[in-house]
């Protein structure tokens, strides 16, 4: 039976759709022949799909579909992780990223001599370069004061390239609230913590256990908790440097605070006036999300207004 070239040979392809192809042509199994072995391994995935994979057309990213490329490799007769290897993080038009992300990710979203900036020093040219978020599900609770006390945060990474083993948080505190903030993680182990008060900024890193392959998946979870502050919160949103799969943020208010009107919105850097501001619904749970159909690089956020209380503050 013909073989792959070794993965160091010059003849090895160095992208997926081309490494799909070859091990088809060796293989000599037509696509529907595959989608039934497919099928007999408990995995349903169409000819047209593989047809758009081996042109380049499309990446596998889904769990099914990652479960299928390994399955694939049983069935073309690749090395284990021949495949899925050569998967990297999605980008514009189907292209794949084949380095770690550059500074200029971060720049287009944090504008100059921003708080994160300043608060990464010259780390900041190596913000999680090697890692990049694919799905982020983010849950911000607002308590009787009208203040975020606590964030929940869901994080699907994918290594870039071969070596990333941490996830660092930049977490910034409203006006006046003491930069001391509570972290529990759940998948993940917590790593450095430091404060930048005068930034109103806390740097931490979640420690992903070792260091991952290039296209490997992590899953990182945890909770902040943060102190209350004089003033009442208006207002989340999330730095997002490279395109998601997935951004979910859901803001539940407590039955005590529950606002006037809630808004989503995007900034197309941190800097930047807000557009495509709606309405948002709080529903009988007394809770709004944001889920955006495609979540593209910028400042994606909720706000939203006080009823006024009996004085007629709306803080």
């Amino acid at each position: 039976m013909p073989h792959l070239p070794a993965d160091d040979s010059p003849d090895a392809p160095a992208t997926f759709d081309a490494a799909l192809r070859q091990a088809l042509r060796l293989r000599g199994l037509p696509l529907q022949r595959v989608c039934d072995r497919l099928a007999e391994r408990g995995i349903r995935i169409s000819p047209a799909t593989l047809s758009h994979w081996q042109r380049g057309r499309s990446l596998p990213e889904r769990p099914q579909s990652l479960r299928a490329v390994r399955k694939l490799e049983e069935i073309l007769a690749v090395p284990r992780g021949h495949l899925v290897g050569l998967l990297q993080p999605h980008r514009p038009r189907g292209r794949a990223r084949t380095s770690g992300q550059d500074v200029t990710a971060s720049r287009r979203v944090f504008a100059p001599g921003s708080e994160v900036e300043r608060a990464l020093g010259a780390a900041f040219a190596l913000f999680n370069r090697d890692i990049a978020p694919l799905s982020i599900h983010e849950a911000v609770h607002v308590a009787e004061d009208r203040c975020i006390r606590r964030l929940s945060v869901t994080q699907v990474l994918r290594a870039i390239c071969d070596g990333p083993d941490r996830l660092t948080l930049v977490h910034q505190v409203d006006e006046g609230v003491p930069p001391e903030l509570d972290f529990t993680v759940h998948c993940g182990t917590l790593g450095s913590v430091r404060t930048e008060g005068p930034l109103r900024c806390v740097v931490a890193d979640i420690l992903l256990g070792r260091p991952l392959r290039r296209g490997e998946t992590a899953v990182v979870r945890y909770d902040v908790d943060f102190p209350s502050g004089p003033a009442a919160s208006s207002f989340y949103e999330r730095r997002v440097r490279t395109n998601l799969r997935e951004y979910l943020l859901h803001v539940s208010f407590a039955p005590g605070a529950v606002p006037a009107t809630c808004h989503k919105y995007y900034r197309r850097r941190t800097d930047a006036p807000q557009e495509q501001v709606a309405r948002l619904v709080v529903d009988a749970s007394r809770a709004a999300h944001l889920y955006p159909a495609k979540c593209t690089p910028g400042v994606h956020g909720m706000h939203w207004t006080w009823p006024p209380g009996p004085d007629g503050d709306t803080g």
